[in-house]
């Protein structure tokens, strides 16, 4: 056992590069520790649905030579989780389900780089099927929970590397976002969770998912962590929209200040299927998040996005990407009765439905809404309508009663996997449950070194990594 086990598997990911360059631990210790951490609390947790003790252990011997040759690769001997819906070489790609049966021939291009990088994959995180749901429940893998509350969800779709990254059994995961899947469960779970804009991160072997709603990225204890992990994934995708290189590192974005910014704020969502509830919770840390803006010198003033009927578009969106994706499904007879309904609600959309609101109306929403970064830096709002809910809250119900429930609860993550921005989640105290509390901060599309370099100004004025849950 490693001394101060507990708190090298806090560290994050940036922090335990350092102390692997620097020999205070080696790869086999932080792969060992993530690996018995994993065996102490996944039981409880339920955040993996395989893990790669006797390959990892090896992978982290080679990490070691590696570091006698002199070699000071970012991430090397880091322990990571990549979520199961990201192609691993020799493993089958789940999709939380068991409607696949071919393994990978190879590793999706971030995966690679990761690994080139020297990340060590200790496992794969659960999600639920077809990454459809902001909550991690499948009948085939069961129910993942929320470490800060078991009777909670970590949220979804990556439901599993929140729970993994907040448990400390690994310091940063894998993370896609179609939808809110890397915002929710960090909102859920207390960590920092930045989806890239579109086309950041290639998805190779896909050119896009979820007909141009997905992009990947992770979800992290700290700003820097997930500085770090784009710095190593970002660049080379095929997108027809993808953003510019950035102009440094995003590294040193977010180690340098933001200087002076003008930030709009607003608790008014978008209405997509069903009326959206937002409780205190959510409002009560977006004003708080306002005063401390303010505090810290920007320029704060409250304006409500032009949403117009853009959850019109972004239903017809939703509900076409996921149709398509359960029509390609190998085994669809093997679904959940829920998925399959999903993927019938969205063949029933009228003929040019779906396409029209990929392409003229999504162009007509992004110079409407997006109007809004003509006088302003960035937009501050809720991630969702309060904080995690009870897990199984949609257990047994159908396809139209779990999407109207959703819609209603996570209003507000959509509208920029739609439009394309980034958009991230930052930690913003506990609600007097002890639940995490979280706001939303969008920019503009290529811009993620703004967002990072405020995430981190907020960070150190109010520091969140040092918390714990109490499955831990």
């Amino acid at each position: 056992m490693i001394p101060g086990g507990d708190d090298i598997a806090f560290a994050g990911a940036a922090r335990q590069a350092e102390m692997v360059r620097a020999g205070e631990v080696s790869p086999k210790e932080l792969v060992q520790l993530s690996l018995d951490r994993i065996a102490r609390l996944d039981p409880e947790l339920n955040a993996f649905r395989k893990v790669f003790a006797e390959k990892a252990l090896l992978e982290a011997e080679q990490a070691e030579a590696r570091i006698r040759a002199g070699d000071e690769r970012p991430l090397l001997g880091v322990p990571i989780a990549i979520k199961d819906e990201v192609d691993v070489a020799g493993e089958i790609n789940t999709h939380g389900t068991d409607a696949f049966t071919e393994p990978a021939k190879a590793d999706a291009e971030f995966v690679r780089r990761l690994r080139e990088a020297g990340a060590i994959i200790v496992g794969l995180t659960l999600l639920p099927e077809m990454a459809i749901c902001g909550f991690s429940e499948s009948a085939t893998y069961g129910v993942t929970r929320n470490p800060w509350n078991p009777q909670r969800t970590p949220g979804g779709s990556s439901g599993g590397s929140g729970s993994a990254v907040a448990a400390g059994l690994v310091p940063i995961a894998s993370a896609g976002d179609g939808a809110g899947s890397i915002r929710i469960p960090a909102a859920s779970c207390g960590l920092f969770g930045l989806k890239p804009s579109r086309g950041r991160v290639p998805l190779d072997p896909n050119l896009e998912g979820w007909g141009g709603l997905a992009v990947e990225g992770c979800l992290s204890r700290s700003v820097l962590d997930t500085a770090l992990w784009l710095d190593v994934v970002s660049g080379g995708s095929r997108e027809p929209e993808a953003p510019p290189p950035p102009e440094r590192p995003f590294v040193e974005a977010a180690k340098t200040p933001p200087g002076k910014l003008k930030v709009a704020w607003s608790t008014k969502p978008p209405r997509a299927a069903a009326p959206p509830t937002v409780d205190e919770n959510a409002k009560g840390a977006v004003a708080d998040a306002v005063d401390l803006l303010n505090g810290l010198g920007h320029d704060v003033s409250r304006r409500d996005p032009d949403w117009g009927n853009i959850g019109n578009n972004i239903t017809a969106r939703f509900l076409g990407g996921v149709a398509e994706t359960v029509k390609a499904v190998p085994h669809p007879e093997r679904l959940e009765s829920r998925t399959r309904g999903f993927g019938r609600l969205g063949g029933m959309l009228p003929n040019g439905l779906y396409e029209r609101a990929r392409n003229e109306g999504r162009a007509g929403d992004s110079a409407r809404v997006n109007a809004i970064f003509e006088d302003h830096d960035v937009l501050l709002m809720p991630v969702m309508g309060g904080t995690a809910l009870p897990i199984r809250r949609w257990e047994g119900k159908g396809a139209l009663q779990t999407v109207l429930g959703m819609s209603r609860f996570y209003p507000y993550c959509v509208p920029w996997n739609h439009l394309g921005n980034p958009a991230m989640a930052v930690p913003a105290g506990f609600s007097a449950e002890g639940m995490p509390l979280s706001i939303q901060v969008i920019g503009r599309p290529g811009e993620e070194a703004t967002l990072l370099s405020l995430a981190a100004q907020i960070e150190a004025e109010r520091p969140w990594a040092d918390r714990r849950p109490p499955i831990s």
